[in-house]
């Protein structure tokens, strides 16, 4: 595979049906947030009121979403994870979505089209966070991180997925892939966090307001128009579940780690990366220096004008990365 970089003449207008992984903005807040709290035992609502509120939340934004063939909640030593099967029209092997922290499955509704052309879909909402997945059991350690993913995939009839991760769910997936390696056949990373580069202090300072759950709302809607590139951010129905989970919910695992370059490079698998040319979440030159050196620079795609909400501003640019990447293995 050949390195290339994607560019465009100027920032695009996102289309209107764009709009919902318009909140992969927010996402990188909660990112933030997760490496501003103290780990607890396990992941818990602040009330049935702010439980029921997510709910309501949550179904508006998978409204969105396409009628899914199958929901499960697959048992792990560590909880109930909820899992949805899409079918696909392509005659890949099946991929599975990771969302960044916080923002569920609903977050890529706006990628689905153009990704279910390619195979079908598996989507989950991680475990320890606002979603439909249950957490029961202290999650301590990046091995425990690892192992109730592992667990939730060899549940499936495949055993092994093309695993797809966007920002902390992209450290997942890496992180997944290093210590089971079996359950992963291709591995495509989208700007993740902690994984090529560290979160920059500026973005860190300018997270606080947006991670505290009884700051003003204003200074969330700051946070994230900054991480999307300065434009204006709407209020969608997958923000308002965003934001109602980062109010309600408390979120009890420890920090993620960095990825060392060594970990990258002994991936046995197919790595695909995606850097965004505009994140805030890393210093985007040096994550993609790292990437190539880690992965080889055919392994990366550097996607100049987008921000670290890359999946909202070009889906159908990632999905065609994405399906040549895994249809030629």
């Amino acid at each position: 595979m050949t390195d290339h970089v994607t560019q465009t003449p100027r920032r695009r207008m996102l289309r209107p049906r764009v709009l919902v992984p318009m909140a992969s903005a927010i996402v990188a807040a909660v990112a933030i947030g997760y490496f501003l709290r103290a780990p607890s035992p396990v992941g818990h609502w602040d009330s049935a009121e702010g439980e029921a509120e997510f709910d309501s939340a949550y179904n508006a934004a998978f409204s969105s979403m396409p009628e899914p063939a199958d929901t499960m909640d697959i048992r792990t030593d560590f909880g109930f994870v909820r899992v949805y099967r899409f079918e696909g029209t392509g005659d890949a092997e099946p991929m599975m979505l990771l969302p960044g922290t916080a923002s569920s499955t609903p977050v890529w509704a706006g990628n689905m089209p153009s990704l279910l052309r390619i195979a079908d879909v598996y989507a989950l909402d991680l475990l320890g966070e606002p979603g439909r997945s249950v957490q029961s059991s202290p999650i301590t350690s990046t091995e425990d991180e690892a192992a109730w993913l592992a667990e939730t995939i060899a549940a499936l009839p495949e055993d092994s997925v093309n695993l797809v991760g966007l920002s902390l769910g992209g450290w997942t997936a890496a992180n997944l892939a290093i210590r089971h390696p079996q359950h992963v056949r291709t591995l495509t990373l989208i700007d993740p966090v902690q994984t090529f580069d560290g979160i920059p202090v500026e973005t860190i300072l300018r997270a606080i307001p947006a991670t505290v759950p009884w700051m003003p709302k204003a200074g969330r809607d700051a946070f994230n128009s900054y991480t999307a590139g300065g434009i204006e951010v709407e209020d969608v129905p997958v923000a308002d579940m965003i934001e109602s989970g980062m109010h309600h919910y408390a979120m009890k695992k420890p920090q993620p780690s960095r990825i060392t370059e060594g970990q990258l490079s002994d991936l046995p698998m197919p790595v695909l990366a995606i850097i965004a040319g505009r994140s805030v979440m890393h210093d985007p030159e040096t994550a993609s220096a790292t990437a190539k050196r880690s992965l080889g620079t055919g392994a990366v795609r550097v996607y100049e004008d987008a921000s670290h909400a890359v999946t909202g501003e070009y889906p159908d640019e990632v999905a065609a990365d994405i399906g040549e990447f895994i249809t030629r293995r």
